[in-house]
């Protein structure tokens, strides 16, 4: 095992000879590999460790990691970019592991009854949690900057505000927003572009916190919260909106959700998906589908696409956000680790490691992977029209 690490060290060094790093081995050895001061070291302290991270790639890190048999000192950043382009990204599975994670995928999928579970698991560990660490409207998404200056607050404000625009909202107007967290972006588009929203949620802390929220605002009678799942939605509506909620629908449910928006959204009305997916379509990484997003499925552009073209959704505009999304990453992160003593006192050790592992890895494969941040303006059948030129999306 050891000849066969050296030699996965030296093709990991070779994929960028400008990263420095040192490795340190379950014997205590250590190998330094680039041209200066290492910036980051990985110390292995067991053989398991490095046995699982060699033949399991990612997933084996990530749970060495969660267990405390590996640790990071130093850039993480760096240790991830390194990853992504050496010979461990990629790494083939071994049968067992396939298998066990296949049969893992297949008992998430997004059934109705299944979809409950899997949101309970990640949005229902506790509101006090997400306050810790997002911006004060509790937007959990992808964030807009007009520049990396730009705070957190001013960032997600202007991403709700880009919607806005985008679906030319106007007083009056129904807008439905399906999977809408803690409620931002109906509070934020009713109170400033004067329409009646609905939002839904399969999360109960999620319900209960934005229905405190719109009371608070004294918007209940143009804001409605719903806890049900999008099929059990009823009713038309003028504007149509989904962030992030699509990453939760599966592969094989594609076509009804689209079905579904059709059903929801008028004739000539306008829609917008915002969502994470990628280029082209390819299996999910199985830490994260593991530990994180059970039942999820990053979909590519041209299957979202497809999916809503077969039921006459017309596609009006594509944006990619992908270079706003490590930023939004970083300052979560920078929160996250601020208030790391109070989590790791509610939730323990493990629980921290599996949390910053996500954000950092996450952050790492919006810089140097291949997963997206997809803004989706479309319109139901081709009457649905937007001006010539685009100033409107413009502030």
């Amino acid at each position: 095992m050891r000849d066969h690490a050296a030699q996965l060290l030296q093709r990991a060094a070779a994929a960028d000879p400008a990263t420095s790093f040192a490795v340190q081995l379950p014997d205590g050895s250590q190998q330094r590999f680039g041209p200066s001061e290492p910036r980051f070291t990985l110390r292995f302290h067991t053989s398991a460790a490095l046995r699982r991270t060699l033949r399991e790639g990612f997933l084996g890190f990530g749970e060495a990691y969660m267990e405390e048999q590996v640790e990071v000192e130093g850039d993480w950043d760096a240790l991830l970019a390194l990853g992504m382009r050496s010979a461990l990204n990629g790494v083939s599975l071994p049968l067992a592991t396939r298998l066990r994670f296949g049969l893992q995928r297949l008992r998430a999928r997004d059934t109705r009854r299944r979809a409950r579970s899997n949101i309970a698991r990640h949005y229902d560990l506790g509101d006090e949690f997400y306050r810790l660490w997002l911006d004060e409207s509790l937007t959990y998404s992808c964030a807009t900057f007009r520049s990396p200056d730009d705070s957190l607050e001013e960032a997600q404000a202007a991403k709700l505000d880009l919607i806005c625009r985008k679906l030319r909202l106007e007083p009056g107007q129904r807008l439905l927003d399906v999977g809408c967290g803690w409620g931002s972006l109906i509070v934020h588009a009713a109170r400033h572009y004067g329409v009646h929203a609905v939002g839904c949620t399969l999360s109960r802390n999620q319900a209960a916190l934005a229905e405190e929220r719109i009371r608070k605002a004294g918007l209940e009678d143009r804001v409605q919260m719903r806890l049900c799942d999008y099929r059990e939605l009823s009713g038309r509506f003028d504007r149509w909106v989904s962030v992030g909620m699509l990453e939760h629908v599966g592969r094989a449910f594609l076509p009804r959700f689209a079905r579904n928006i059709r059903r929801r959204l008028r004739p000539g009305g306008l829609g917008l998906l915002h969502f994470i997916g990628k280029d082209r379509a390819g299996p999910g990484d199985p830490w994260t589908l593991t530990y994180i997003f059970p039942g999820a499925y990053l979909p590519s552009l041209p299957e979202v696409l497809g999916a809503m073209g077969r039921f006459g959704l017309c596609t009006l505009d594509v944006e990619n956000l992908r270079a706003h999304y490590p930023l939004t990453l970083d300052r979560w992160r920078e929160r996250f680790e601020r208030q790391v003593r109070e989590i790791r006192h509610a939730y323990g050790e493990r629980f921290v490691r599996m949390w910053r592992l996500y954000l950092v890895a996450s952050a790492a494969s919006f810089r140097y992977g291949e997963c997206r941040v997809f803004q989706v303006l479309f319109g139901h059948g081709s009457e649905a029209a937007l001006p010539l030129a685009r100033e409107h999306r413009f502030a």
